[in-house]
């Protein structure tokens, strides 16, 4: 079979250098067309749209109940209708001298205001934050994180105190924030 080959071979190259134009070997089945794959690329489409509107839809209707609403007290009070009930994070500064420690059950209240209202707070942990500390002065920010009551009191599950001093790396020292004259009162 061989021998018959390179005889085909050879006579094909003599009658290319005698016409001068390059060999042209056609094959001797013709391929077949590739076919389309519009309706199967149209299909993975449309399944990868529905699958990402479901993730949409999943994200805005599934995590709206887990979302936390941050807003000043006075504006907490003045939408306390709408709000109650509903995990909110409220921002104030600590009332000086509200912020009272109960030991059994361990419980700390105080008071947090706005420019205009002020907002009692319950927060039914052992443990707060070492910046929030009753200043005399006042000046404490706090941020609270939990569900106004129907009574108007704050359940919070959560205290961040923002520390009022600033450090100054000319002088090695903080600047700006008054030391604690003493603890929490105690309600024993």
């Amino acid at each position: 079979m061989s021998k018959k080959l390179d005889d085909e071979l050879a006579h094909a190259l003599s009658l290319a250098e005698q016409q001068d134009t390059p060999a042209v070997v056609k094959p001797a089945t013709a391929s077949p067309a590739p076919k389309a794959h519009r309706p199967r690329s149209l299909g993975l489409l449309a399944t990868l749209l529905v699958m990402v509107g479901a993730l949409v839809a999943l994200f805005l209707v599934g995590f709206k109940e887990a979302a936390v609403y941050a807003t000043p007290v006075d504006q907490l009070l003045a939408s306390k209708d709408k709000l109650a009930g509903r995990k909110v994070r409220v921002e104030g500064e600590l009332v000086p001298g509200t912020l009272v420690k109960r030991d059994s059950p361990c419980e700390y209240r105080f008071q947090i205001h706005g420019t205009q209202a002020a907002l009692p707070v319950r927060y039914a942990q052992c443990v707060i934050p070492d910046t929030f500390r009753d200043v005399p002065s006042g000046g404490v920010q706090v941020t609270v994180e939990g569900a106004l009551s129907q009574a108007g009191d704050f359940e919070a599950s959560l205290v961040m105190a923002k520390c009022t001093s600033k450090y100054d790396p000319n002088s090695h020292e903080m600047k700006g924030g008054a030391q604690p004259a003493a603890g929490p009162l105690s309600l024993n």
